[in-house]
């Protein structure tokens, strides 16, 4: 059976052509995929919990975009991207900080610098697993935050075993300008989550 978590390769890739005239069935597959793999946490962040599709998807878009199809410009766009597909011990996901206005979000993009360093998952009575954030770069200035972060979630045997075992968990963020937890999510979603466990 194939891993959920293996590595894109090049094969796995449409070329552009193939893309242009598949795009819209393929995009509306990952809008619906993506549903069970979003949580909003508070009013003003969301995170995509990423896994191969996608990522795929992040990739076919950026080839598309950026017109590339000479075999060391996609070799580049895989090795950018495939760290973010999570390995069968962990989540990544994508945190998205929201605000609609532009002089509202310049100004709590600056309230909520370090926001990243402060998500946690928690597994029933175990203590928290912080987010390891933004390996691939820094996102953040001396004024401010982005309002784009990858963050990591490392889990032991025994968190991984009480999650298969129906045990609840949370997901938050205890930033002294934005704290909010959830804790129950939809089936759907746990379901989806529980699958990047190889």
């Amino acid at each position: 059976m194939e891993s959920n978590m293996q590595k894109l390769k090049h094969t796995d890739l449409m070329p552009l052509e193939q893309y242009a005239r598949e795009r819209n069935v393929f995009r509306t597959k990952v809008i619906a995929h993506k549903k069970t793999r979003q949580v909003a946490v508070g009013p003003n962040t969301t995170w995509l919990f990423e896994d191969r599709l996608t990522i795929q998807y992040q990739v076919q878009e950026m080839l598309r975009t950026e017109r590339i199809f000479e075999p060391e410009g996609i070799a580049d766009e895989l090795a950018a991207y495939n760290p973010l597909i999570p390995d069968g011990r962990n989540w990544k996901a994508t945190l998205l900080v929201e605000f609609a206005d532009p002089v509202v979000r310049a100004r709590e993009l600056a309230r909520l610098k370090g926001i990243e360093d402060r998500c946690y998952v928690q597994v029933a009575d175990f203590s928290r697993i912080a987010a390891i954030a933004d390996e691939d770069l820094e996102r953040e200035n001396e004024e401010k935050t982005s309002s784009v972060h990858f963050l990591r979630f490392e889990f032991t045997d025994a968190m991984v075993a009480a999650l298969r075992n129906g045990a609840a968990f949370t997901v938050g963020i205890d930033h002294e300008n934005y704290s909010h937890s959830v804790h129950a999510l939809a089936p759907a979603v746990r379901a989806a989550l529980l699958a990047d466990f190889a």
